[in-house]
Formats: structure tokens, C-alpha cells, sequence
């Protein structure tokens, strides 16, 4: 379990297609406290530790997180949220989070507002019905608030704090996002469905 708070901004050093994608992600966090197996969420993703080294760790990433992520399209360089997983006592700054995307978005507009960003999305048709203004929605890791809904598009302002310390002051018109919806969301929809 992740709250969409970034923790670190990692940096993809190496990519290797085996029968999965490796990946190996450069962190400042100090890995000598990371178990291997740990979960760390990368972009949010939720990815097993499966070697470590001073200041990167790597990870294996199956075709089918390929397939439901942006994670296919990840190049040497590219910078990415990163969060580690809960822990007992944790502090819980954003909403709760899984690490399991649902689906990817489309970031199809950016205007500023003062000193903020409007960024607005595009969700998959599937997605759409568990997003609400109001409500809480995983994108690219980070927790954030939805400010309007208008059929598969929804509004995200985020302030410049927010910019600062993760992938999303880098962002642009066109990019593909990790959307997770919120947890409650869903059980909240399955119920509706299973009373009608």
C-alpha cells in the first residue's frame, strides 16, 4: 500500500528485455534500508526489488504491467515518481494506493492559473464512470484531487510545490499516464451494480 506521496524523483539508468523488462532505477534513498522484495511504487507502479546496489535498485516488470502502464514506454534517462511502500504507523498524507494502475490517461491540456497548472486528462471510457469531482485519483504515482468532470475528460489543478518534487513540472500535452482510480471508487461502484 502506497498514499501517493512522492518521495523521490528516480532516474531509469538501464533497460533490458528479457522474457520481462528489467529495469534498473537510480534513487537517492538509501539502499542499504531497502529488503530485497521490498515494493517500491515506480511512476505508480508497484514493483518488487529484485537487486540492489549503492544507489539504484532493479526490477523486473512482466508483459502484462507492460501492456495496462505506460511502463513500455520508458527510456534510459527518464524520470519517474517514486514512493516506498507503508508502513505500520506511516503518516497518511495522500489517499490509499495500490499500485495497481488501471489504465493509462492522456494528458490533453496544460493552462496556468496563477501559480499553479490546470492539467487536463483523457480517460479510458472504462475508467470514466469512477471519477468524480472531489474525489481522489492516482496519476503517475501522485495523489491528487479532481476538480471537474466533463464525460472522459477531468481537471487537475497542481500547485508549484507539487511540480517541484515530482515528474509533473516536466510534463507536457501528448504524455501517457499511469491512472489508478480510487479504491473506494470502485467498491463503491460494484455495490451500486450489484443493487441494480
Amino acid at each position: 500500500m502506497f498514499t501517493g506521496i512522492i518521495t523521490d524523483i528516480g532516474e531509469v539508468r538501464e533497460l533490458e528485455k528479457r522474457g520481462d523488462l528489467r529495469a534498473r532505477i537510480g534513487t537517492s534513498y538509501d539502499t542499504s534500508g531497502i529488503d530485497m522484495g521490498a515494493s517500491i511504487a515506480s511512476d505508480g507502479v508497484c514493483l518488487t526489488v529484485v537487486e540492489l546496489g549503492p544507489d539504484w535498485y532493479d526490477v523486473e516488470i512482466s508483459a502484462e504491467t507492460v501492456s495496462k502502464t505506460n511502463l513500455g514506454d520508458w527510456e534510459e534517462g527518464k524520470r519517474v515518481n517514486l514512493e516506498r511502500a507503508l508502513k505500520v504507523g506511516d503518516e497518511l498524507g495522500g489517499h490509499i494506493v495500490s499500485g495497481h494502475v488501471d489504465g493509462v490517461a492522456e494528458l490533453i491540456a496544460m493552462q496556468d492559473e496563477g501559480d499553479s497548472t490546470r492539467f487536463t486528462f483523457r480517460a479510458p471510457e472504462a475508467l470514466a464512470k469512477f471519477i468524480a469531482p472531489k474525489g481522489s485519483v492516482a496519476l503517475n504515482g501522485t495523489s491528487l484531487t479532481v476538480n471537474e468532470v466533463d464525460g472522459r475528460e477531468f481537471g487537475i489543478n497542481i500547485i508549484p510545490h507539487t511540480k517541484e518534487v515530482t515528474t509533473w513540472g516536466k510534463a507536457k500535452v501528448g504524455d501517457a499516464i499511469n491512472l489508478e482510480i480510487d479504491t473506494l471508487a470502485r467498491y463503491v461502484a460494484r455495490l451500486a451494480e450489484m443493487q441494480g
